[in-house]
This record gives C-alpha cells, sequence and structure tokens, in this order.
C-alpha cells in the first residue's frame, strides 16, 4: 500500500510517545507556573511540536516579570520562522535574540525542537544555540548573541508558561508532546532524539527521563488526562488554563494521525481549529477542504460530526483541494461525497440515490477501500444503501485524468475531504481520524481499529460491506504496510 507521509514521521521506533497535549489558541489554553530562581545563566529547553494555526505568532515556552514589559519568549513567528527573542524594554534592545531563515508551516509534521541558553559560554557564538529536527539552525536573519553572564529571564523566578508567551499571549495552536525543561545543564538534540540505522534521515524521540533536571527541570509526559500539567520528574506541577481531559491526545511523533489540512484552504476560506480536527466552512465559497494525509491502496476509516448541519453539509473524498471556489463537492469526476440533504451520494457534478438524509449530531463514518476500489459510509454506525459500496476510480486511474473543471489531474492518493454547497451558510464538522475527540469532546465508547490503533466513536470494523466483512484501519504512521486486511 501507499501512503503520503508527512515529513518527520517516526512510522516505527524502539521508544513509543503515547501522548500528546493539543492546545487550541480560541481557548487560550497555557499552563505556567512561578518556580524559584534557577540557573539563569544555562538552561536547555526541548519539545516535540505539530503545528494546527500556521499564520499567526504562537509561543512554546515564555516568561516576563511581572513588574515591567520585558520578556522572553520562543515560539513561531507569523510568517513561520521560530523567533526566539529575549527583550528588555529598559534598555529598549534584544538581549539576545536567534530568527531562522527557515520556515516551519507544515501542519502535517512533528518538528524536534531544542533551545540551550548558556550566556556563560567563552565562545560568543554559542551562548543561544537552537535545533530543529537534530540540526543546528545557523542561517538566521536575526541573531544576537547575549553578553558574557547575560541573566535569562526564563528560569528566573519570574511566571512562566508552557503554549504561551510572557504575559500569557500568543497562545499556541497544535499539539506538544515529550516536553523538558533543564535547569543548569546544557544538552544537545542527540540527548532527546535519534537518526537510526533504519530511519537514517527520519529524527525520532528517546527515553530522555535520565537526564538531571536540576531545581526547576521538569518533564510534561502528559500522560494523566485529569492533571496534564503533571510533572513527571517530581517537581511541582504546572498548572493548567483552559485545557481539559479531552485535550489530551494520542496524536503524537511516534504515531503521527491524520489531520485536516490549513495549507488546503485558500479557496475554502475554512476556520480551523481543535488541532485542525474542527472545521468551520467559510461563508462566502462552496467548496471543500482536504486532509494532510492522503492513501492510494488499503482500507482506511474516519469519522465526521456534524456540530452544525447549515444548509448542505457533505462528506467524503477528493483526489486533490480545489482550485477554485466554485469547485463544490462531488463536482470533480474523481471526488465523492454523501450530502446531508437528500441522502445522495455526488461525484462528476451528478447525484446517485445512496443513503438517508443527516443533520446536526449525526456522525457519518467513511470507509475507503482501495483495494477493491469501494466506498461506503455509515450513519450512527449503521452502513448505509444497505452495505453495497460506491464503486471509484482508482488511485492511479485518477492521476491521470485531465477531465477535471481545472484541468489538473489528481494526484494519485485520495484525502478525507469535508464542505458544504452554500455560498452564504456555513456548516461545522468535527473530525476524529482515530484521534479520540470530536470537537475537544472524547468520544464516548473507545473503539481501536484491527491493528489496536485509534480511538473511534464506531467499531471501524463492524458491519457488511457489499456482502462480507473488513477490517478499516485509522489514518496514521503506525498503520503503514497494513492493508486493512
Amino acid at each position: 500500500m501507499a501512503i503520503i507521509i508527512p515529513a518527520n514521521s517516526a512510522a516505527d521506533t524502539a521508544f513509543s510517545v503515547d501522548n500528546s497535549c493539543r492546545f487550541n489558541d480560541d481557548d487560550s489554553a497555557y499552563m505556567h507556573k512561578t518556580p524559584s530562581a534557577g540557573n539563569v545563566d544555562r538552561w536547555t529547553f526541548s519539545a516535540w511540536v505539530k503545528r494546527g494555526s500556521v499564520s499567526t505568532a504562537v509561543a512554546l515556552i515564555g516568561s516576563s516579570p511581572t513588574a515591567n514589559n520585558n520578556f522572553e519568549t520562543i515560539g513561531f513567528a507569523a510568517a513561520g520562522d521560530i523567533d526566539w527573542e529575549h527583550y528588555e524594554y529598559t534598555s529598549s534592545s534584544y538581549k539576545g535574540r536567534l530568527k531562522t531563515n527557515r520556515l516551519f508551516r507544515d501542519p502535517s509534521a512533528w518538528y524536534h525542537i531544542v533551545a540551550v541558553w548558556d550566556s556563560a559560554n567563552a565562545t560568543a557564538g554559542n551562548r543561544m544555540r537552537l535545533y530543529v529536527n537534530g540540526v543546528e539552525e545557523t542561517s538566521l536573519q536575526s541573531e544576537t548573541q547575549p553578553s558574557s553572564g547575560q541573566d535569562s529571564l526564563i528560569n528566573s523566578g519570574n511566571p512562566q508558561q508552557v503554549g504561551a508567551s510572557g504575559g500569557a499571549s500568543q497562545f499556541f495552536d497544535g499539539y506538544m508532546a515529550e516536553v523538558y525543561f533543564i535547569d543548569g545543564t546544557v544538552y544537545g538534540p542527540t540527548d532527546f532524539g535519534e537518526f537510526d540505522e533504519d530511519s537514517p534521515t527520519i529524527w525520532k524521540p528517546i527515553d530522555a527521563s535520565g537526564l538531571t533536571f536540576g531545581t526547576n527541570g521538569f518533564y510534561l509526559d502528559f500522560k494523566a488526562s485529569d492533571n496534564l500539567g503533571n510533572d513527571a520528574n517530581g517537581g511541582t506541577d504546572l498548572t493548567e488554563v483552559n485545557l481539559a481531559a479531552a485535550d489530551q491526545s494520542i496524536d503524537t511523533p511516534t504515531n503521527n494521525f491524520c489531520v485536516m489540512n490549513s495549507l488546503d484552504n485558500y479557496y475554502p476560506g475554512d476556520t480551523l481549529s481543535e488541532g485542525n480536527t474542527n472545521v468551520v466552512t467559510g461563508s462566502s465559497a462552496y467548496t471543500f477542504l482536504t486532509s494532510t494525509i492522503g492513501v492510494s491502496a488499503g482500507k482506511w476509516y474516519y469519522e465526521a460530526k456534524i456540530v452544525d448541519e447549515g444548509t448542505h453539509a457533505n462528506v467524503g473524498i477528493a483526489t486533490k483541494p480545489p482550485y477554485t471556489t466554485n469547485i463544490y463537492p462531488g463536482f470533480e469526476p474523481n471526488d465523492y461525497f454523501y450530502k446531508s440533504t437528500d441522502g445522495n451520494s455526488y461525484t462528476s457534478d451528478a447525484g446517485s440515490s445512496y443513503g438517508n438524509t443527516y443533520t446536526t449530531n449525526d456522525i457519518i463514518g467513511v470507509y475507503i477501500d482501495l483495494d477493491n476500489s469501494k466506498l461506503y459510509f455509515a450513519k450512527n454506525g449503521t452502513v448505509q444503501n444497505s452495505g453495497t459500496g460506491i464503486s471509484i476510480t482508482t488511485p492511479a486511474a485518477a492521476s491521470i485524468d485531465f477531465s477535471s473543471e481545472s484541468g489538473i489531474p489528481g494526484s494519485g492518493f485520495y484525502f478525507p475531504a469535508v464542505g458544504d454547497y452554500s455560498g452564504s451558510d456555513t456548516s461545522t464538522f468535527a473530525l476524529n481520524f482515530g484521534n479520540g475527540q470530536f470537537a475537544g469532546t472524547a468520544v464516548s465508547s473507545g473503539n481501536a481499529d484491527a491493528n489496536g490503533y485509534g480511538n473511534f466513536e464506531y467499531n471501524p470494523s463492524s458491519g457488511t460491506f457489499d456482502g462480507s466483512s473488513k477490517n478499516f484501519l485509522a489514518i496514521c504512521t503506525k498503520n503503514l504496510g497494513s492493508d486493512g486486511g
């Protein structure tokens, strides 16, 4: 089978990361604590992050004294570069800054970021160092190295935030996993991750719990859903703000799950949230949004809860993102959608009788069988059309078909897709690719796929499909090499 692999995705690794924490910037979600003053000349920060919104400035860690406007923040700028700033308003100057030339705007990728503050280092160019996926960032659009012995604001006894900047703003949007703060010791990326002989180009996490943490060091593994700020190293926990148990996620750097693709959003103009699993369609166009991972063989499953039907909700699959605002769901010859208002299936700008209508609060299951070129939909766990599937074009044939409205062939992959058929109304979808939640609410049943991955409302292998039983899998990197049976 084939699947489009998100960048830096570890499909298999000896060390498994079980959980991440999903931060939703619309909720102003973050964690914080005010530690005692630690080593302000030497510390290390390490975190794995997967971005949600990629067009706004967001912070990973920050600190600011309460008595003035000085701040220190490590995060992503609105353009997508990483910007690490230590700014002091009292002198109107940067005491330290690294701002990368590279942009990090892939919403499908897990990035590993390591930041080292070492102001006592005799080599001036080594006092602030930044690494991404095991490689030091040396191409910088801005670099101000701190003077010898310059005190950092992070670890200085000021309020310290994870998922927000100093002063609690620029809230992070996306997922974080394996978050380490080390007080008093300089560590490099190889203390947290590795390239190995099996995957020499993919940076993977390793077990780093044996490091020396110092007085204020902490480790967030997000394994306790009722205490996401728990310091697994045994120190004082971080206080959670606007985070709930449902924000614990199984989307991690060792099992990367499909989400909706915020980079495919130019024409749809949709609003994404909850780690790109919640979609509110744009009100000025009728079109659709596609996902971050596409598949070309095997059997795959995802769920879409209709949070608000609007006037015409559509759930299905597409071979490519829309190229104009008027490519509504089911217009293209190799896109297939199930429409709420009439229960028909649509492709090539034509509808065919298929199943029941559906509306707000219904859950639509999507079963993609690319081994037999069939597509099935379920409404609230019941496979529609008495289990008789919709015949679809093979991905290989779709990739060379120029008969589309745009004249551009398909990708050779099918992507989960949702959209509406209204230029003035909106629909709201909560997607579950096995991530285990709908719009910030955990699924109620808890059904894994046949390989033991994912967490769905309904069993992805339950039902009869053209008279046979079939195993459909969660769209995640741990299922690479599986065909669904």
